[in-house]
């Protein structure tokens, strides 16, 4: 059987630690902060992230640099035999299209498998292990490849959002709107399902936003996941703020009995930016 290493990126929200912990490798992506160069979890924590964001530095997304994805794979391929690469959704980052580019050259035609998940945090997250599992099945990088891209809908998040001014900062609301909402106590609830992030209802204070993520969550499962509980990985998710989202997983535990499992992971920070702090999520990622 061949040895194959599953890379991911900082996206996912599996830090160091934890993918050494599972077995895989994470690219780091890269923000620039008020043009210097930071990666998530190496040299910017998330309470420094979010303190500089509160602090309206300007901060950008970037992805990474060339040179450095071909050292990671190069050093890989001294040890495995294929790479399976599972970067961030197409359709939020430029970073799949790259690394895709670089897997046809010929040092890598063969061995380096770029897989068009188009998933993004807990739900990228949930896919990288995925693949480790399909590693141990015996499955080859490209079967694993094909798998995953086959099954990449399978997956829904939902996402509140605290406070209008990160959207108002990014062009999603305009400032007049961002006031009268702010006024009226509007909590607008995102999706991503699939390629985007899109507005998918807003609604007046937390517990109503609440409601409806769950709401759209039970729908999304019986329509689209077959109406099983124990075919799903059950994820909450939060920006800075852990406690609201531990209270917000013992609500989504009873609401949603009997899932595969539960985890509770901070959104990545390339969505955190956009957002602001104080947001809570819902994720489903549907069993391969």
């Amino acid at each position: 059987m061949k040895k194959i290493a599953i890379v991911t990126d900082s996206n996912s929200g599996i830090n160091p630690s934890e993918a050494k912990e599972l077995g895989l490798y994470v690219m780091p992506m890269p923000f620039m902060i008020s043009g210097e160069p930071y990666y998530e979890d190496i040299n910017l924590t998330q309470e420094d992230f979010y303190i500089k964001l509160a602090q309206n530095a300007d901060i950008s997304t970037s992805q990474p640099a060339i040179g450095e994805v071909i050292t990671l794979w190069d050093n890989l391929l001294k040890e495995y035999d294929e790479i399976v690469s599972i970067p961030m959704s197409s359709g939020l980052s430029k970073t799949y299209e790259t690394a895709e580019m670089l897997s046809h050259y010929d040092e890598y035609e063969g061995k380096v498998f770029v897989v068009n998940n188009q998933r993004i945090s807990v739900t990228q997250r949930q896919a990288s292990i995925d693949a480790l599992e399909l590693v141990q099945k015996g499955l080859s990088g490209k079967e694993i490849k094909d798998l995953l891209e086959e099954r990449k809908f399978d997956s829904s998040i939902y996402i509140m959002v605290d406070t209008l001014k990160y959207l108002c900062k990014g062009g999603r609301v305009t400032p007049a709107g961002a006031a009268f909402g702010k006024l009226l106590g509007i909590k607008p609830v995102l999706q991503i399902q699939g390629e985007r992030l899109d507005a998918y209802a807003k609604v007046r204070g937390k517990k109503k936003a609440i409601i409806t993520m769950i709401d759209a969550m039970k729908s999304d499962i019986k329509g689209r996941f077959g109406n099983d509980n124990s075919l799903i990985h059950m994820a909450v998710a939060y920006t800075y703020d852990r406690e609201s989202a531990e209270e917000f997983l013992q609500l989504v535990k009873k609401e949603f009995p009997n899932c595969i499992d539960y985890v509770v992971n901070p959104l990545s920070l390339s969505v955190s930016c956009h957002i602001g702090p104080g947001a809570l999520a819902i994720a489903v990622s549907k069993k391969i």
